[in-house]
């Protein structure tokens, strides 16, 4: 079962009994009465002290316990003499692994800006608040495969590889065998793809949720979680090329059936992760609290723990796109022209309209519905407005749209022609078709971003820092 971890000795009552730490070293610092050497192995974000006499190990031992450093340390699990932790290892042996030349390691005990981090993500995850992110990360994602098995949901692996385009947006990227120096070419002088090892186009997913329909048809419920990817050209704190989905599909649930199930999923996991991250949100609230302290009062966020219990505790508010957008002509922002972007119906809201709705209006998660079907979709249900459709965003403070859904349109006709009408082959999509001419049913879904869950859940500013190696323009270097 390998050594105990840090996060299990802290936990264990001191009885002089003899331990074995493994980890890194965080700090050591030394004085006329002893050497205290602060470790950690990852598993909590509290360090183990181990404490040596001076004189017990060598000058050129102790030359190679720098920060960095990775020891394997023998000694007697004691009740701690110094404030700030219940237990600490009195040292009867040291072993080095691995040493770290501080002149070269680029951690020292000192704040780093998240910039500087992102260009060693390599060693990021050994620093306090990249550790506690990849834990509630880690928790999260628990919290969600937990949630859909007691919900009897089924876990569908949808392709990385496809030929469909599930958003219809082109931002995909593409996958090929075909040599670039030397592309075979058509008589008409167009790149042969019959040549390509799938014998035709074909891309990275920007989402499982059309493969997950056919799933929810013979299965009733089914969710997707995987990575996605996006060759949108952006470099926004909100964005990245390769993030993951979660998308459930549900044969049978109507409108108001997915958006009680996306509220109720939301609540579930950000309320696993309060009841069992306890100790790393914490230390990220103390962090962001420190940030925020030359902020005005006015501009200041809840406290993350607040912000959220908040919404866990609230039900969220639910209203039409059509409402949303009479609330925003008659708000103090829009009279004032304090909007970058204009309002008026039909058109897709700004993350700047999304939270003034949930910030500054409502005050808690808002679910928007029924949104003018030319913003929209091809896949989504018609209303029977013929102007809007049946679907929903949850929108998040601080983020903005979080999930985006829909009941989806099952109907063969309506959904032919609306296929046609914008532009697709609907031999491309003869498969997905097919699920409306042979027993059709009344399904929903949604998607959403993990990454962007754990942005909130974290209160980390830029998406960059809630994935462990990022990937956006110009960047792929892990």
């Amino acid at each position: 079962m390998g050594p105990l971890q840090i996060k299990e000795i802290l936990q264990t009552t001191p009885e002089n009994q003899s331990v074995v730490v493994k980890g890194w070293v965080r700090t050591k610092r030394e004085s006329k009465n002893a050497i205290f050497i602060a470790l950690n192995d990852g598993s909590t974000i509290h360090n183990i002290q181990a404490v040596a006499e001076p004189g017990q190990f060598s000058a050129e031992l102790l030359l190679t316990v720098t920060t960095g450093s990775c020891l394997k340390i023998t000694g007697q699990l004691i009740a701690s003499q110094g404030a700030g932790q219940t237990v600490e290892v009195k040292i009867t042996d040291i072993e080095v692994y691995g040493t770290a030349d501080p002149e070269e390691y680029p951690l020292q005990p000192k704040k780093h800006s998240l910039e500087f981090l992102r260009e060693i993500a390599h060693l990021r995850p050994r620093t306090n608040t990249f550790s506690a992110i990849l834990r509630i990360r880690h928790a999260l994602a628990f919290a969600v495969h937990q949630y859909f098995n007691e919900k009897s949901f089924f876990y569908l692996h949808t392709p990385v590889i496809t030929a469909s385009d599930a958003e219809g947006a082109g931002e995909m990227f593409r996958v090929t065998t075909l040599d670039l120096n030397n592309l075979p070419r058509t008589e008409e002088g167009a790149i042969n793809f019959k040549e390509d090892f799938f014998g035709r186009e074909a891309n990275l997913t920007v989402s499982g949720q059309l493969e997950g329909e056919l799933g929810a048809m013979a299965l009733s419920k089914i969710y997707t979680f995987g990575p996605t990817f996006r060759a949108e050209n952006s470099n926004t704190t909100r964005h990245l090329a390769e993030f993951w989905m979660i998308e459930p599909e549900m044969a049978f649930f109507e409108l108001e059936d997915n958006m009680d199930l996306a509220e109720d999923f939301v609540k579930s996991v950000i309320s696993y992760a309060l009841i069992n991250c306890k100790d790393d949100l914490n230390f990220l609230q103390n962090r962001l609290t420190e940030e925020e302290k030359n902020k005005p009062q006015n501009e200041r966020s809840l406290p993350l723990l607040e912000k959220l219990s908040f919404v866990v505790d609230n039900p969220f508010e639910r209203l039409t796109y059509t409402e949303a957008i009479e609330i925003l002509l008659k708000s103090k922002p829009q009279k004032e022209g304090k909007f970058q972007f204009p309002v008026g119906w039909g058109i897709d809201l700004s993350s700047e309209h999304e939270r003034y709705l949930v910030e500054k209006h409502f005050k808690k998660p808002v679910i928007l519905t029924n949104y003018p079907r030319e913003i929209k979709s091809f896949y989504m249900k018609l209303d029977e407005d013929g102007k809007t459709v049946r679907a929903m965003d949850v929108l998040f403070p601080g983020i903005g749209e979080i999930i985006g859904g829909s009941q989806r349109e099952e109907s063969y006709e309506k959904l032919l022609g609306r296929v046609k009408e914008i532009g697709i082959d609907p031999e491309n999509l003869w498969w997905y078709l097919d699920t409306r001419k042979f027993g059709t049913a009344p399904h929903s879904g949604f998607g959403l971003g993990f990454e962007r869950l754990v942005q909130f859940v974290t209160g980390m500013g830029n998406i960059r820092d809630v994935i462990p190696f990022p990937r956006y323009p110009k960047s792929a270097e892990f």
